[in-house]
């Protein structure tokens, strides 16, 4: 009787000594399931965090430009680890090209300038171009970001250029004659000088001045660049 006792108590120690090396091993397996899941960003409940990430680069790359922004400081801004940044896009690069999306209301506003006559065509230009690269921060944004990056960064060129030509210049190309190119470049020159003095250089002057003296201002040298000159009558004998 005693012989069997003791076996029936050896056989419940062994039983709760296989209990708890069970339940170490589950426990050690949901530590490592946490520790991976930190380790990669994952978060419950982030089905947004990737427009949170967008929208936190947009605003950093506007606000700094290409070359201050780091993937650690858009992932504090968006309120997630850097590695959850790093799942979303590879690089900076790739997360400035995915920012780069221009949105399609501000390319309307630009797109529609040439619509009207020709009598008021500088004051719409430069009214338009300004309400884009200083209005809304959704619309704004992204264009002060590719105009603080063209210098520094070939994508951001190319989405510059890419985003003129794509409105004004092939805007201008199908009424305003045959060096309408030229002219529509010359008068995009002036504007993003103007642009460029106000936002980034800080002139004061240029900053200081609201929105509408600077469109009286400038709108009669952007007429005067973008229309053709009246044709002259040739004299004839």
């Amino acid at each position: 009787m005693y012989s069997m006792y003791l076996d029936t108590l050896n056989k419940e120690k062994n039983d709760h000594a296989q209990g708890n090396i069970g339940a170490m091993k589950i426990n050690e397996e949901l530590t490592t399931a946490d520790a991976r899941e930190i380790k990669t960003g994952r978060r419950p409940g982030s089905g947004n965090s990737r427009q949170t990430v967008l929208e936190a680069a947009r605003a950093r790359f506007a606000s700094d430009g290409f070359g201050a922004t780091t993937m650690r400081r858009v992932a504090a801004d968006a309120g997630v680890d850097v590695s959850m940044v790093m799942q979303f896009f590879r690089s900076k690069d790739e997360l400035f090209a995915a920012v780069m999306n221009i949105p399609e209301s501000a390319l309307e506003k630009l797109g529609a300038v040439f619509a009207g006559t020709d009598e008021h065509l500088g004051e719409r230009v430069v009214r338009a171009f300004l309400q884009a690269w200083e209005g809304a921060p959704e619309e704004s944004e992204p264009l002060m970001a590719m105009l603080r990056n063209a210098m520094v960064n070939e994508q951001a060129r190319h989405q510059l250029r890419d985003y003129i030509e794509s409105r004004l210049i092939a805007g201008a190309g199908e009424s305003l004659g045959q060096d309408a190119r030229l002219r529509a470049g010359l008068a995009l020159s002036m504007l993003v000088g103007i642009v460029t003095g106000r936002q980034i250089i800080g002139v004061p002057i240029l900053a200081a001045t609201d929105r509408e003296t600077l469109v009286a201002v400038v709108a009669p040298a952007i007429q005067h660049t973008l229309l053709p000159p009246p044709k002259c009558a040739i004299a004839t004998d």
